[in-house]
């Protein structure tokens, strides 16, 4: 029997490959080749499933050109790379990496938290240009994490997580928005207490972004919202790009009406916004929260997993839009 055909648009772990094509005729992209648009849409005409890593954006136009496809399986829990309703209308299923990778992002949350408050970037550039001759009493003080306030906006599985880190490893006070509250359940087990957003922004010392991108979430934290924080304050994005205005941060950062801030996720990633590559205060990195081999190994056996579960067994794991298949 003939098996289908499948594309995987970015490199993967080579046992992930050889597994999918215990199943499929796979055409891969081990090279990690940059596709454009087009070219992404002429390697998707024959295929019935794709296996994408957040990067490729699938939308209308992709979509036309697709007349086979039948699943996208993303390798990550986000999905602003797939225009859901498009992918619907031609009642392609969209599929996500849920749960696996939750405790290696608010791992990683906190590590970026914890940099941002005891100025790490900063001071490693500072000895690594050799400017450190001696030591003073306020050389790049911080911030502390114990016992501070820790604001959580989007209080999801990894929003949980760095709440039960801040609240039970660091005596943090924690305050959360969400757009539903969560059960008083689980506030208990999180130690959090619910909030207005509004004061949310003007009692949290570090205010950590946990919530989905979508075109009501884009820019939530922009200059408005910005001049409610604390001087004193730190905010550390973790969720999507977008999510901050990265222009009105730079501004907020240079002028000190901020402390600092941690990024790992930006407007138009890879590209970031050249006022924050100009401040000091704020450490940067290339959306990695999720990058520990365990984890990516688990996300990509889970993508292939909703493709082998949906194209071979007719059921996928993580359906985003099972009205697709209506």
């Amino acid at each position: 029997m003939k098996k289908a055909k499948i594309l995987v648009t970015r490199a993967v772990f080579p046992e992930v490959i050889a597994r999918l094509e215990q199943y499929f005729e796979v055409e891969h992209n081990q090279a990690d080749e940059a596709w454009s648009k087009q070219q992404l849409a002429d390697k998707l005409r024959d295929k019935v499933g794709a296996f994408t890593t957040g990067g490729e954006r699938i939308d209308a136009e992709v979509l036309a050109a697709a007349s086979q496809l039948k699943i996208c399986a993303n390798m990550a829990v986000g999905y602003n790379n797939f225009d859901v309703p498009a992918m619907t209308a031609r009642k392609v299923l969209g599929t996500n990496t849920p749960d696996v990778l939750t405790e290696t992002t608010a791992d990683f949350g906190f590590a970026l938290l914890m940099a941002t408050a005891r100025r790490v970037t900063e001071s490693e550039h500072y000895l690594r240009d050799g400017k450190w001759d001696r030591w003073s009493y306020d050389m790049f003080s911080g911030s502390d994490v114990h016992g501070s306030t820790l604001g959580i906006l989007g209080m999801g599985r990894i929003g949980q997580g760095i709440a039960r880190r801040g609240a039970h490893g660091f005596g943090m006070n924690v305050v959360y928005h969400n757009r539903s509250r969560l059960s008083p359940e689980l506030e208990a087990e999180c130690k959090a207490r619910y909030v207005a957003k509004d004061e949310l922004l003007k009692t949290a010392d570090h205010l950590v972004l946990v919530l989905p991108y979508s075109a009501q979430s884009h820019h939530t934290i922009g200059a408005p919202e910005l001049a409610l924080m604390k001087p004193t304050a730190n905010l550390v994005n973790i969720a999507r790009g977008g999510i901050v205005d990265d222009a009105a941060l730079a501004a907020a950062l240079r002028e000190k009406r901020i402390a600092a801030a941690g990024l790992d996720v930006f407007e138009g990633e890879p590209k970031v916004h050249p006022d924050l590559l100009t401040v000091p205060n704020v450490v940067l990195t290339p959306h990695i929260a999720s990058a520990t081999v365990p984890t990516r190994k688990a996300m990509a056996n889970l993508a292939a997993d909703n493709l082998i579960g949906f194209l071979v067994q007719g059921k996928a794991l993580n359906p985003l839009n099972p009205e697709a298949l209506a």
